[in-house]
């Protein structure tokens, strides 16, 4: 069995990761920290759990040493305590934002701050399987991107790598309330938000770097709050070159993704659910993108979507552990979504 720790495991992703893990038949969940809630039952805070686990919050420095740590803690802080999470574990799984991009003046850029450990930011491998795959094999550092950065890179690498696209992409985002995380301010009051369609990042959301990073193509991103808990959908708009049209646009899909368990191409002529649509990838780890080409346009429509939780962020996660120990990769993430919801 993999001994694994939870850090920040109050948190909705960290309630994720227990869910997910709790019901791993590979993994032992032997701490679960919380800074305010240590001592009490975890199910008290995730009662989606209640009859699964006994498991009590514990305080940061009770934990020992784990084959693995998952880290589900806040961007800015997570870098300046790495050093000690290190010494905690042979592998560490970060959900944070602080290991995701590779050059320190666009961490700064986008989170106002001075990188804290630069001399790391290499060390750490991207927990993206679908491309980093051979590499997270032998990672003892993985760095998971966001939720609307997954989607991103998922539905845009393969139409880098294959040169069909080229010049800025601009990306429409639209995200649930729970990817504010579960302190979240005024702004995701019920009275607030429901009803709405806020665009709260009209510029230069923090994902857009990590979607130009994994590109290598300049990204303009918006992101708006919309009325769902979960789900991140986004419709993307990239210039296409020459050599594109809609069949080797999919056969760059089919040949990325083709063996993979949890990316999809979802990309029909004809009925309902002919695109990505996070409703019905709720509590999945699956990934769905698809396209849509006007006759003519020298631009292609890429959609990606994608449950925020769990494949933007602790089913992800999950996947990348199953590598590294060499598990199948599906084990634990196996629940196909619901429909309806």
């Amino acid at each position: 069995m993999i001994r694994v720790a939870v850090v920040g495991a109050a948190g909705y992703i960290g309630g994720e990761l227990l869910r997910i893990l709790i019901g791993h038949p590979g993994v032992e969940v032997a701490a679960a920290t919380s800074r305010q809630l240590h001592g009490r039952p975890v199910d008290g805070v995730h009662p989606n759990l209640r009859g699964r686990t006994r498991l009590t919050f514990c305080a940061l420095d009770r934990l020992d040493h784990y084959d693995a740590i998952f880290l589900a803690t806040p961007h800015r802080e997570t870098m300046t305590q790495m050093p000690e999470f290190l010494r905690m574990a042979g592998t560490v799984i970060d959900l944070s934002a602080d290991f995701r991009l590779r050059r320190t003046e666009t961490y700064e850029q986008y989170y106002g701050v001075p990188h804290a450990a630069p001399q790391l930011l290499e060390t750490f491998v991207p927990g993206v399987p679908e491309l980093h795959r051979d590499r997270l094999r032998g990672a003892d550092r993985i760095s998971v991107h966001g939720c609307m950065a997954n989607a991103g890179i998922l539905a845009l690498v393969p139409l880098a790598e294959a040169g069909l696209i080229t010049g800025e992409i601009t990306v429409d985002a639209r995200t649930g309330s729970s990817g504010a995380g579960a302190r979240a301010g005024s702004e995701n009051l019920h009275a607030e938000r429901s009803g709405a369609l806020r665009v709260f990042a009209p510029t230069r959301h923090r994902h857009e770097a990590e979607m130009a990073q994994a590109t290598g193509l300049p990204v303009r991103m918006t992101a708006t709050g919309v009325e769902a808990v979960r789900g991140v959908q986004l419709v993307c708009r990239a210039a296409i070159t020459d050599a594109a049209d809609e069949r080797t646009i999919r056969a760059a899909y089919r040949a990325r993704y083709g063996k993979e368990p949890f990316v999809r191409v979802v990309a029909h002529r004809r009925g309902l659910h002919r695109f990505p649509d996070a409703k019905i990838l709720s509590g999945s780890n699956f990934c769905d993108v698809g396209f849509a080409l006007e006759p003519g346009a020298p631009h292609v429509t890429v959609i990606s979507a994608l449950d925020n939780l769990v494949k933007g962020g602790a089913g992800n996660a999950v996947q990348c552990l199953n590598i590294r120990f060499g598990l199948p990769e599906t084990t634990g993430l196996e629940f196909p979504g619901l429909h309806p919801n």
